[in-house]
């Protein structure tokens, strides 16, 4: 609380101008510091925090010995293959590898979006196959599988090994 200090202010010689006492004041900074504390508590219990953005990946269960598993194979017309490559560059091709004409593109809008666009509308069923290079980074992947995502194909895969015709296609492109 403010305080007004209203002590005496000396004695007075003869001859000398009559000074007014000067008042002192003291402001008691405690319940500022409480409030301030008050708030910070309260903001720091009413907000809701960053919740961690996840993607979920289903992984393939295997299947109990004795039991006979589902063909789950697709035909090549319904599969689409992309190659993750160095510097932000995509390598695609439709059907298998031996008989495909394969193409180039990037990340932008015009690039593996548009061409995932009209492949998915002109395909039923479509089957994406994802795979990285050693040479691709981290957010590359991040990229292909947000595509997937925004554009709404159900079924892609992320696969690790290369047929021979890919690596020396993707070589000379």
């Amino acid at each position: 609380m403010a305080e007004l200090d209203t002590s005496k202010g000396g004695g007075h010689k003869k001859g000398k101008k009559k000074r007014s006492k000067k008042a002192s004041t003291r402001v008691d900074l405690t319940p500022m510091v409480d409030l301030a504390f008050l708030l910070v508590t309260f903001f720091m219990m009413t907000t809701t925090f960053s919740k961690p953005q996840t993607m979920e990946i289903n992984m393939p269960v295997k299947p109990p010995p004795g039991s006979e598993q589902k063909d789950q194979s697709t035909k090549a017309s319904q599969t689409m293959t992309i190659i993750l490559g160095a510097n932000d560059k995509v390598f695609w091709f439709k059907g298998t590898p031996d008989t495909a004409n394969f193409s180039t593109t990037d990340y932008s809008p015009n690039g593996l979006r548009r061409i995932l666009i009209d492949i998915n509308k002109s395909t039923k069923d479509l089957t994406c196959i994802i795979k990285p290079t050693d040479k691709c980074n981290y957010r590359n992947v991040v990229d292909a599988l947000d595509e997937m995502s925004i554009i709404g194909i159900k079924r892609y895969a992320l696969v690790s090994d290369f047929a021979e015709d890919e690596t020396n296609k993707i070589k000379n492109l």
